[in-house]
């Protein structure tokens, strides 16, 4: 085989070959462009001058333009009625101003100087700043708290004053209404009072307070308990449901005093129960004013 028919190359092929070739300069030429291009661009960046901290802390894009933002005021100011100036002037963005007017819009009020730190955007350095001089008018106030205020005005007008250090009222007779004149009490704890003594069958010591959730031990030194007869529990005759009423008495306490009854026959004193787990001898003393046979 000669050399010449050993590279010959149909026409079909020389056309593919010649369009690959083509391809490849083509692309070649497009990379070496974009590294010249890159290098100029980076040529420009290096001529052109570094902007200053004071211009990058102190301007704003407020639009298009670059313009200078001006200085924050400090001035007393409501959120519920303050213009858009008024907010532009203590800082604000004009997006938080916006916000601010669209709550407002739609019933929002800010009724303490609390809600105005839900702004969102709001830093707590700002907040902080700005809450010295937050004002809330009277106007936006919840109207409860003018009915409060009526209320603690009528109360003191039926009750001028408390009773002074060293005066007392009896325990054992005592309505809510003078109750309500020992310090430390209102009318929760005056009405606690009366609802627990009618429960026991009266107080046999100022210090069964003490089993009010929450009392105010100072109040006691302002309470008695003059002569009253306590109403007695006969633990022969009542049923289980009768005796559960009683504060000293539980489920447990009242089946046993039942079950007693039933398999021993009446009972002659608290100490027939001694034997049950149900009756130590602390509930046996508790329960013995209250009790009768």
């Amino acid at each position: 085989m000669r050399l010449r028919e050993f590279f010959y190359l149909h026409k079909s092929d020389r056309q593919v070959l010649l369009t690959f070739q083509l391809v490849a300069v083509l692309v070649m030429g497009a990379i070496f462009a974009l590294e010249l291009t890159g290098e100029r661009e980076e040529e420009l960046m290096a001529d052109e001058p570094v902007p200053q901290r004071d211009t990058l802390m102190h301007h704003v894009p407020y639009s298009s333009y670059d313009v200078a933002r001006p200085k924050a005021e400090r001035f007393p100011f409501d959120p519920n009625t303050a213009d858009s100036t008024q907010l532009l002037r203590l800082g604000l963005e004009p997006w938080q101003v916006r916000n601010i007017y669209k709550y407002r819009a739609a019933g929002g009020i800010f009724r303490k100087k609390e809600d105005f730190a839900r702004v969102y955007g709001l830093t707590q350095k700002m907040y902080r700043e700005l809450e010295p001089y937050i004002r809330i008018s009277a106007d936006y106030q919840p109207a409860s708290l003018l009915v409060k205020e009526e209320k603690q005005e009528h109360d003191t007008l039926l009750f001028p004053q408390k009773i002074a250090e060293g005066e007392t009222v009896d325990l054992a007779v005592a309505d809510t209404s003078e109750l309500k004149t020992v310090p430390g009490i209102g009318s929760y704890f005056a009405r606690k009072i009366v609802d627990y003594r009618e429960r026991l069958g009266g107080y046999v010591s100022v210090e069964q307070l003490d089993e009010i959730d929450g009392f105010p031990l100072q109040a006691k030194k302002y309470l008695r308990l003059g002569e009253m007869e306590v109403r007695k529990l006969n633990l022969n005759t009542l049923s289980l449901s009768e005796l559960r009423r009683h504060p000293y008495l539980n489920y447990y306490q009242a089946r046993t005093i039942v079950e007693y009854r039933r398999k021993k026959g009446a009972l002659k004193s608290l100490d027939d129960l001694r034997l049950s787990r149900d009756f130590p001898p602390e509930a046996r003393q508790r329960l013995l004013p209250y009790v009768e046979f």
